[in-house]
């Protein structure tokens, strides 16, 4: 008759076992786990009290959700620095070259479905460049 725990109680046991600086503190006395089950509980994994039982890939892993948390548009921005002029060139181009196939894709069903009904009139449309985005070398 085995009595399954709860799954928060399971969730901080992962907690725990991640952090095993924790353990050390409980049996040294200096924290009992009634109190840090509250803690964990009330103030969740990220918060700075557990700041002192991290270790230094846990604390960079924190830092890295931080950065996630203030949007994509920050994280498109750090990539563009990281990235290549060259290779940045290069993936404009190809995205150019897929939507230029994509508007190709589409045209043809358009022109497909306006010979087929009878009462569609024809409409000219003004000539398009073969890439939607223009961009020269340097």
């Amino acid at each position: 008759m085995g009595k399954s725990l709860h799954p928060k109680v399971k969730e901080f046991k992962g907690f725990v076992k991640k952090h095993p600086k924790i353990v050390r503190d409980v049996r040294n006395g200096d924290a009992n786990w009634q109190d840090l089950f509250e803690d964990w509980y009330l103030l969740g994994e990220d918060d700075t009290k557990w700041d002192k039982y991290r270790d230094q890939v846990t604390k960079e892993t924190t830092a890295t959700n931080q950065v996630s948390k203030n949007g994509w548009m920050d994280q498109v921005g750090e990539m563009v620095k990281k990235m290549d002029a060259n290779q940045l060139q290069q993936h404009i181009n190809s995205l150019s070259e897929a939507l230029g196939a994509v508007q190709g894709v589409l045209s043809q069903f358009q022109s497909n479905n306006n010979r087929g009904s009878k009462t569609a009139t024809k409409t000219e449309t003004p000539s398009k460049p073969s890439h939607p985005f223009s961009f020269r070398k340097d």
